[in-house]
């Protein structure tokens, strides 16, 4: 019985010091498979994102964006990558299996430090207000980038599409709003609320934009039609 309690202590005081010195259980998987996902953005993501996943204006958005890296969660990066945005362009990945497009996901958290803020802004009310005043102002202020209903790319416009169906099916309203309200730095998304705004709307008048952004159908997931 001495013995028992003997190597019990003995046991106890192992499993406290590996407690201490053991490295944190994800730390090498998390830093490997970023690694990895850089490498398969090289080999699949490259020619329209560019190297640095800097994009360009007219062909892809930029993916190291800080804000959009805050305000993204892994699903709405996980959903546009496996099933792409086919109304401007980007083809779904889904064969890449959902493993390498995790790890791609890994790579370009490693962009930004930035505590995110996707949890948050999902869990925000749905927007609320006139559609046909939302539809005004999107007229005279969004369509010169984001081009008429929002088709961006696929209309030749600089903007991204944001009444595309593929991204209306993730976005969530607390996530446009951010977007609207602060912009995107590094890119020609300003924002549009506050003083110094390219256009200062009110909270009213933004949920009226996004109101009328959701009465835009949305094609079921796949449908390039």
């Amino acid at each position: 019985m001495h013995h028992f309690y003997r190597y019990r202590f003995r046991l106890v005081i192992i499993l406290l010091l590996a407690a201490f010195i053991t490295p944190p259980v994800f730390a090498g998987p998390a830093h490997s498979n970023a690694d990895a996902g850089k490498k398969i953005f090289g080999s699949n993501c490259l020619g329209c994102h560019q190297a640095a996943a800097n994009g360009g204006a007219g062909i892809a958005p930029v993916l190291t964006n800080p804000e959009l890296l805050r305000i993204a969660s892994d699903r709405f990066l996980f959903t546009t990558i496996k099933h792409g945005r086919s109304a401007v362009g980007m083809p779904a990945w889904a064969w890449l299996g959902d493993d390498k497009i995790r790890q791609v996901i890994h790579y370009l958290r490693t962009q930004s430090t930035l505590p995110s803020l996707a949890a948050k802004l999902n869990a925000q009310s749905a927007a609320k207000g006139d559609a046909k005043r939302g539809a005004m102002l999107f007229s005279s202020i969004c369509a010169t980038c984001h081009g008429v209903g929002g088709r961006g790319y696929e209309e030749g416009h600089t903007g991204a599409a944001i009444g595309d169906s593929d991204f209306l099916r993730v976005a969530s309203d607390g996530f446009m709003r951010y977007v609207i309200k602060h912009g995107r730095s590094g890119t020609a998304m300003r924002g549009f609320s506050g003083a110094e705004a390219m256009a200062a709307l009110s909270d009213r008048e933004i949920d009226d934009v996004i109101v009328y952004l959701r009465t835009i159908p949305i094609t079921p997931q796949g449908d390039a039609s």
